[in-house]
């Protein structure tokens, strides 16, 4: 995960200038020696020395026992290239005592964001709210078990690097996590026969199959690995997580453009020229095919990859309000101020202009990027949708139906750049945390990430996690457009577990959080379960922590049943909790009403109930995409 700021202003140009900012040699950084520190090698006697014992700003209530400082990586030449860690025990006693007992860890993506965002906004004991006040988050996963976040890779938020230190690739990157979890569990003995559940989201899809992967090239692993949880993860492409669902995006959330069946047509013609209609069979009969991807005329997109977009996505370079100024004079170029009238209008010209061009051809504008162009048609043609002030909200992708201009801050700076909460976590003062960098890989900002997706040995790491029975758990928030579950549920189905490539079974089963309340779509079959969260974007534990907490309890930690199929004989089937055919894998219908105005004056946009009647109709009678079959 990156910030949510910057992501809320995904247009062609989205973040541009934060990737452009980003020049020169990377800095340098180093941990912080505080009072007390021990000499010699890492060993329990150190566990002292990073218990946080010193309070924390307006943390008024009595925290569990935690620890949290810099551990090096081990990576000869760099002895200043650490990871920062921050642990909360679950029970008192709980972090340093003889148990097998699990314990998590939770890593954020970016690349280059902290997991402290994390901690403090998503499933962490303390939370920020939008005011910079503190509470205690009662839906924080340490209710379930011991928790470590981690800020990685090197440079990232409170971990420290010097100049020339910065990973080059993922398979560096494991390789300096493995390091540092051999010197953690020199600290905390205990943890290294304790099963160990590795959980993180977003770019996280990327870092903890690359962990997973080098975890099995090592004799003696420092940890026991027992579980993974990789939530709206970059496991594929990028043409695999982001440009291939767009239409399932839009069966979700019609209100993108405006319940207009003749641009859903469009979107859907476009898909299949592009070679993004693939077909998920249960089970899988063969791999897909590589997709690739065909770039259009657009200056604005020109030369760039989809997985590098999704880098500049993901990341935070200021406040939403300095970036909206920014993004005004640009699209101002682009003729984006338009009145919700004059949108109306440009909308229809956009129409007939497609109405005349010839059917079964790539757009020669925005070529393949069908992601760009659904978002520029919603902030061009689909109210409440824009960028402009006073006519709407902007297009959080992280979370669809979140259309609030100025967003709600989520910034987590104040609080650990505050000179007492340093000290007292033992943070480094050679630099400020930041939620996100602009990650140089190879030393170098103009490099992006050269490791292969790890869809590409996806089957060669689950052949290996069924034999050291190490499971796998991938799940997604519906309202979540950048990463949608439709990416998700290719991932799975190209994957050969336990034998058999992908599901047999189309997930279809519900599941509750502890409210009662439905939460979303269960699957589980020979070691590998497949969540949907409903009323969740890509930060699930941010915004429906209600079912966060019950799905990591039940379905990471725990061993819930539900959805899990069962062979009773060759020719029968159970699924435990049953199956319900309205759920049946192509879309969960997101809400009606999108939010708009401001975080402090929110309101909500319902579409006619006409429009909406129109578009059951025409779904009803033609369907939506036929993306599965049995």
């Amino acid at each position: 995960m990156a910030s949510k700021s910057c992501a809320v202003l995904l247009v062609a140009l989205a973040c541009v200038f934060a990737t452009n900012a980003q020049t020169g040699t990377p800095p340098s950084s180093w941990p912080q020696v505080y009072p007390g520190m021990p000499s010699g090698t890492y060993s329990p006697s150190w566990q002292n020395y990073f218990q946080v014992t010193e309070p924390l700003p307006n943390v008024t209530w009595t925290l569990a026992r935690n620890w949290a400082g810099n551990i090096p990586v081990q990576r000869q030449g760099h002895p200043n290239d650490t990871l920062f860690f921050w642990a909360f025990e679950s029970s008192n006693g709980s972090f340093t005592a003889e148990s097998d007992q699990p314990w998590g860890i939770w890593l954020n993506g970016g690349p280059g964001s902290s997991s402290l965002v994390g901690l403090l906004f998503e499933n962490g004991p303390i939370r920020i709210q939008n005011n910079y006040s503190v509470y205690e988050n009662q839906y924080a996963w340490t209710n379930v078990a011991d928790y470590v976040w981690i800020d990685q890779p090197v440079g990232t938020g409170f971990s420290t690097c010097d100049s020339e230190g910065y990973i080059f690739d993922e398979d560096q990157m494991a390789s300096d996590f493995m390091g540092f979890l051999e010197n953690l569990v020199l600290i905390f003995p205990n943890l290294a026969s304790r099963p160990l559940y590795l959980t993180g989201e977003s770019y996280a899809g990327m870092y903890i199959p690359y962990i997973t992967k080098a975890y099995f090239e090592m004799e003696n692993p420092p940890v026991k690995l027992a579980k993974i949880a990789i939530g709206d993860g970059t496991l594929g492409s990028g043409e695999a997580f982001e440009l291939l669902p767009v239409v399932s995006v839009l069966e979700t959330y019609p209100q993108i453009i405006g319940y207009d069946t003749d641009v859903l047509e469009y979107f859907r013609e476009q898909t299949a020229l592009c070679g993004y209609d693939l077909t998920l069979e249960y089970p899988q009969n063969g791999h897909f095919p590589t997709l690739t991807f065909e770039p259009g005329n657009d200056p604005a997109l020109s030369g760039a990859t989809p997985s590098g977009r999704y880098k500049s996505r993901l990341t935070r370079q200021g406040l939403l309000l300095d970036a909206q100024e920014r993004f005004a004079v640009e699209l101002a170029k682009r003729d984006r101020h338009l009145s919700k009238r004059e949108r109306l209008r440009a909308r229809d010209a956009w129409k007939r202009d497609l109405a005349g061009r010839a059917n079964g051809t790539i757009d020669p504008w925005y070529g393949c990027d069908l992601y760009d162009e659904m978002l520029d048609y919603a902030i061009n043609f689909t109210f409440p949708w824009s960028l402009s002030k006073g006519t709407g909200g902007m297009f959080d992708v992280y979370n669809i139906p979140d259309a609030l201009n100025p967003e709600a801050p989520m910034d987590g700076s104040v609080f650990l750049n505050d000179p007492q909460t340093r000290t007292a976590i033992h943070a480094p003062t050679s630099k400020n945390w930041s939620e996100s960098i602009y990650y140089p890989f190879g030393n170098n900002y103009s490099n992006g990430d050269p490791s292969i997706e790890p869809m590409a040995f996806l089957s060669d790491l689950a052949s290996n996690a069924t034999e050291q029975q190490i499971a796998f758990v991938i799940y997604s928030g519906n309202d979540d457009s950048l990463v949608p579950h439709l990416g998700s549920q290719v991932a799975i189905q190209n994957t050969t577990f336990g034998g058999i490539q992908g599901f047999t079974r189309i997930p279809q089963t519900p599941w509750y959080n502890d409210a009662g309340d439905f939460a979303g779509i269960v699957h589980q079959e020979r070691g590998w379960t497949y969540v949907l969260v409903d009323h969740a974007g890509h930060l699930v534990g941010y915004n429906n922590p209600v079912s966060a907490l019950t799905f990591i309890r039940e379905f990471v930690f725990g061993n819930n049943q539900t959805g899990l199929v069962i062979n009773t004989s060759s020719a029968n089937v159970t699924v435990v909790g049953g199956e319900v055919s309205t759920l049946a894998g192509e879309i969960m219908t997101g809400q009606a009403g999108i939010y708009y105005g401001s975080a402090t004056t929110a309101s909500t946009y319902f579409f006619p109930s006409a429009t909406v009647e129109a578009w059951d109709a025409y779904v009803a009678t033609v369907g939506v995409a036929r993306l599965f079959s049995t």
